[in-house]
């Protein structure tokens, strides 16, 4: 203890001399330069030199009269000789100030190491020179400024004066005036303390729940169980990944007679004709309350705690649910985590293991052609390229295919997996993205294949949907397309899946507004970057990623909103991928903060309703954009219900756009075919201008509206059709493609060579008569 006492006294004493100093020097140093830069600026003897615009403006004006103060600092000293220090000193005394063992001490008590909040002594003095240079800064760090400057001339000419030491008050002034969050560190480090999780809910501490982890790989019953004893509790939440599932459990749990709400991010559905609340909720695990008692919960997907920028809504479910038993189904990587974090609160955990119940193979032999394709064959692709591509492949076989992928609104989902499940539906064949696998995205920024291999973990989700115990198709079996990709195939799922290390967590808006308080002229961006520095976990958490929360604050940053409001916005779920989805969200925060609420009619004027029918490719993805358009929408309206009213209006709106989009995958290899006829013929100006709204009358979009997807009756020619090629017209009615279009050059050309050859025959017949005419006499 004696010895610890001492390490720190010279440090205590140290800072009692810098405190003495800088009393000493704030009086005198600082009156003495302020007179001699009056002086050097030609001040009045009654003009204030408190303006910092009067200060800057005589600065401005010395440069113009005596050449620039860029890389010199002033001082007069008692004889009234001019003294100029160069910049290249100036930077070896600060280079001296900041190597010195000691300063470099003060500063890690002060926050300046570089470590907490990635503020270091070497990044203030860079900054500090450049305002060496330049001044244009206001009084109270002109005037630390000039302290500086005299601390700093003093060392160079007259030593006996003042000791680089010195600098150190003047320079710890000048860091907090550049960066607000010294003066307040200690209190941002209280409110950014993540290291005890469990204490954010207090009502789930007050009670002892029974955890129950169901551990098993896919198709092996461990929801099917858990699920089962959410339906014969009295109260019950059902807390799932995606709006599919949660739609699933409670259309479930209706049709076995237990009433049951849905609630989603964009969605409030309530069965109970008064309007109360149902004893049961299904709901996707981000909307689960964490103050509602229940009997019984279910969090479905638990190893989901470990996702990047997801993961912290399954520690709140994990950690917040006051449910008297808590059903947790997962893979078992997740089971030695979820036993340590419940062990944090006291509660036990009880695991029951299941097994497949149907088997899964690895076939021998790789598909290697679409040619070999079965019934009942699901191809699951990496990009929206490949399903576009296989699809239009699988059609030219003779084939029909069901189409599903991640940005598909989930009821034409929905009405693709019923037809690819119908026995009697033609369509026996599903091309799929590793959205069939549990919503995972395996797709990189470009929405290309991504050239490094899946995990063990999204292979087994994958691999697990082939076979199901209710279907004709038990037996389960996994092959690659390619042959020399099988191997890697054997040795991905042979490998153990690696245990889950940590969950994720998210701040509050609660604590984004109390670093608020602390740092008002910071950007929302700034703020949670700051938080995140700042922030301290234990080895079982770590703070999710918040780069989507950072661009959608990036984004709407210059629009004037509350730090509330402002948050909320940012946590809207939009794919930034889609620049008419952000330019809403901004356009959305607009109308916002100018009080004007986003109604009905103005949505249909903004999204350009009637909408009509996708004739290829393009307008099918703009379809898509504009129902999670729909979707912000719906999200905000549950959080500002004065300013997003016509909830109920846009729902409906949104299922008649679900419906024209399932119109449009149902056909999908016609548009694709469409596509690649405008691509070859290099018309997609054509395609811009006949896009989400047609340029005729609303009764003739009416009509075209109506007409079904897919019919071969030629369309009425458009008013300008005549000025259009016949190649053109016939590709806008989607009646010449581009396999059409080839085989009609094909026959052209032959039908050309042949015409030629006749001709040319014929020409020479012609002569020869014409000769012999002229030659009577000849045989």
């Amino acid at each position: 203890m004696n010895s610890s006492s001492n390490s720190h006294q010279p440090k205590k004493k140290y800072e009692r001399n810098v405190e003495n100093l800088t009393a000493h020097l704030e009086f005198n140093l600082i009156r003495h330069n302020i007179q001699l830069m009056k002086k050097k600026l030609n001040f009045g003897p009654e003009e204030p030199d408190s303006d910092p615009d009067l200060f800057r403006s005589r600065i401005l004006q010395s440069r113009g009269e005596e050449g620039h103060m860029d890389d010199q600092l002033y001082y007069k000293g008692e004889h009234d000789k001019g003294v100029l220090a160069k910049g290249d000193e100036v930077k070896k005394i600060l280079d001296k100030f900041y190597k010195r063992k000691e300063i470099q001490k003060l500063g890690a008590d002060y926050g300046l190491d570089g470590k907490a909040n990635k503020i270091s002594i070497r990044d203030i003095l860079l900054l500090l020179r450049l305002h060496f240079c330049h001044y244009h800064v206001g009084h109270c760090v002109a005037w630390t400024i000039s302290v500086l400057a005299q601390i700093i001339t003093n060392q160079l000419y007259f030593n006996e004066l003042a000791h680089v030491d010195d600098l150190f008050p003047f320079f710890l002034r000048h860091a907090k005036q550049i960066f607000p969050v010294l003066d307040c560190k200690d209190d941002l480090r209280k409110i950014s303390d993540l290291r005890i999780p469990p204490n954010w809910y207090p009502e789930a501490r007050a009670m002892q729940r029974k955890i129950i982890f169901h551990s098993g790989p896919t198709n092996s019953g461990k929801t099917y169980h858990a699920i089962q004893k959410y339906l014969s509790a009295k109260s019950g939440v059902y807390c799932g990944p995606l709006k599919l599932l949660a739609h699933e459990i409670f259309e479930k749990s209706n049709a076995a007679g237990v009433p049951c709400d849905l609630v989603t991010g964009e969605e409030r559905v309530t069965v109970e004709s008064d309007g109360k609340q149902a004893a049961h909720v299904a709901c996707t695990v981000e909307m689960c309350s964490v103050t509602t008692p229940y009997e019984v919960a279910v969090i479905d997907e638990i190893q989901m705690i470990k996702d990047p920028a997801r993961g912290w809504a399954w520690t709140r479910a994990l950690l917040g649910l006051c449910a008297e038993e808590i059903h947790l189904c997962g893979e078992s990587a997740a089971i030695d985590l979820v036993t340590e974090l419940m062990y944090t609160t006291g509660e036990d955990v009880e695991v029951r293991n299941y097994k497949r119940l149907t088997p899964i193979s690895v076939l021998d032999h790789a598909l290697e052609s679409l040619d070999n394709l079965r019934p009942g064959d699901c191809i699951v692709c990496f990009s929206k390229n490949d399903i576009y591509s296989v699809s239009r492949q699988i059609e030219i076989r003779g084939l029909e295919s069901a189409v599903i992928y991640g940005s598909l609104p989930p009821g034409t989902k929905l009405a693709q997996a019923k037809k690819f499940n119908d026995p009697d539906d033609p369509c026996k064949i599903l091309v799929a993205t590793d959205a069939i696998g549990m919503g995972l995205n395996f797709i990189n920024e470009k929405g290309e294949r991504e050239i490094e291999p899946i995990t063990t973990s999204q292979a087994l989700q994958i691999a697990g949907r082939a076979g199901r115990f209710s279907s004709k198709f038990k037996e389960g079996e996994v092959t690659t397309m390619n042959r020399e990709d099988l191997s890697l195939l054997r040795e991905i799922l042979n490998r153990p899946v690696d245990p889950i290390k940590a969950a994720g967590l998210h701040p509050t808006a609660e604590q984004i507004e109390m670093f608020a308080y602390h740092l008002p002229d910071t950007t929302l961006s700034n703020l949670i970057d700051i938080f995140v520095d700042f922030s301290q976990v234990d080895g079982q958490y770590f703070v999710c990623n918040m780069d989507d929360f950072k661009f959608s604050a990036e984004l709407i940053q210059h629009i004037p909103l509350s730090l509330r409001v402002r948050y909320v916005f940012c946590t809207a779920p939009i794919n930034k991928k889609q620049p008419f989805v952000c330019s809403s969200l901004l356009q959305f925060a607009r109308q916002y903060s100018r009080n004007e609420p986003l109604t009905f009619s103005w949505l249909r004027r903004y999204i350009k309703w009637p909408l009509l029918p996708p004739k290829n490719i393009k307008d099918l993805m703009d379809l898509e954009a504009v129902h999670d358009v729909l979707d912000l929408y719906l999200w905000l309206s549950y959080r500002f219900i004065d300013m997003f009213p016509d909830a109920s209006l846009v729902r409906d709106l949104q299922k008649q756009l679900d419906d024209v989009i399932q119109d449009g995958v149902h056909n999908i290899t016609k548009l694709i075919k469409i596509s690649e006829t405008y691509k070859l013929l290099n018309l997609e100006s054509l395609s811009e201008s006949q896009s989400r709204l047609s340029g005729t009358s609303k009764s003739q979009a009416r009509r075209n509206r109506s007409k079904v997807l897919g019919s071969k009756a030629a369309e009425p020619l458009a008013p300008d059709a005549g000025e259009k090629s016949l190649a053109s017209r016939l590709v806008q009615q989607g009646l010449l493609t581009a396999d059409m279009l080839k085989q009609l050059e094909k026959e052209w050309m032959t039908q050309q060579t042949e015409h030629g050859k006749e001709r040319t025959e014929s020409g020479t017949y012609a002569k020869g008569t014409r000769r012999k005419k002229k030659e009577p006499d000849s045989d």
